[in-house]
């Protein structure tokens, strides 16, 4: 009868250590989900400011362009060299109309 009540005892005792053990191994899958779907999360920031980093790094770009070719023409006019500062215009006026052609495409 003892050996019985000791094994009866025994068999209590793994029962609830099991349900511990699987209600842990439940936390600890919820846990990993979490951090599954933050890491998810913080992919998109990245990727989101990625591409935000590029676009104003062209940007940034086009309007160094810009105020090269604006100065450039200012300088032109400056020593009376009117037909350089016509062209430098016309290229200004066609990298203008570029970047407007490539915002309307953009949009689309």
């Amino acid at each position: 009868k003892r050996r019985l009540r000791t094994v009866n005892s025994r068999m209590k005792r793994l029962r609830v250590e099991m349900k511990e053990i699987t209600a842990e191994q439940r936390e600890i899958k919820e846990g990993q989900r979490q951090v599954r779907e933050k890491f998810e999360a913080i992919e998109l920031q990245c990727e989101e400011l990625r591409k935000e980093t590029m676009l104003m790094t062209q940007q940034s770009a086009k309007t160094q362009i810009r105020l090269a070719l604006m100065f450039q023409i200012l300088k032109a006019r400056q020593n009376q060299e009117l037909d350089k500062a016509a062209i430098l215009t016309h290229a200004l006026r066609e990298v203008v109309a570029r970047e407007e052609q490539e915002l309307d495409a953009s949009k689309k």
